[in-house]
């Protein structure tokens, strides 16, 4: 396995723990590094096209699970925010009448 291949595959790693643990600070900076990786592994003559295929499916995969996560936590936080709004506005009617 090259270099670049391997690159991949370390960070690949890292945004999976990352993501894991959901460092959101941390994920936003590995994928910068992974999308980096990917361009690099791509211009590299790849000497093991199966390691690069496998790696770049296991990134693909890690990309869906980090979108569907993403949608997951959106949708809290709206939920969150839906919440505190309202009971913004309850309290103020209640400053109203009280």
């Amino acid at each position: 396995m090259n270099a670049s291949v391997q690159r991949l595959q370390d960070t690949g790693a890292a945004l999976r723990q990352a993501l894991a643990s959901q460092d959101w600070a941390a994920i936003g900076e590995l994928d910068t590094q992974c999308r980096q990786a990917v361009e690099e592994a791509m211009a590299d003559a790849p000497q093991d096209e199966a390691a690069l295929r496998d790696r770049m499916q296991e990134l693909l995969d890690l990309y869906r699970e980090l979108v569907a996560t993403c949608r997951t936590e959106q949708g809290r936080i709206a939920d969150e925010l839906r919440q505190l709004n309202h009971a913004q506005q309850g309290a103020k009617v209640y400053q109203l009448f009280g």
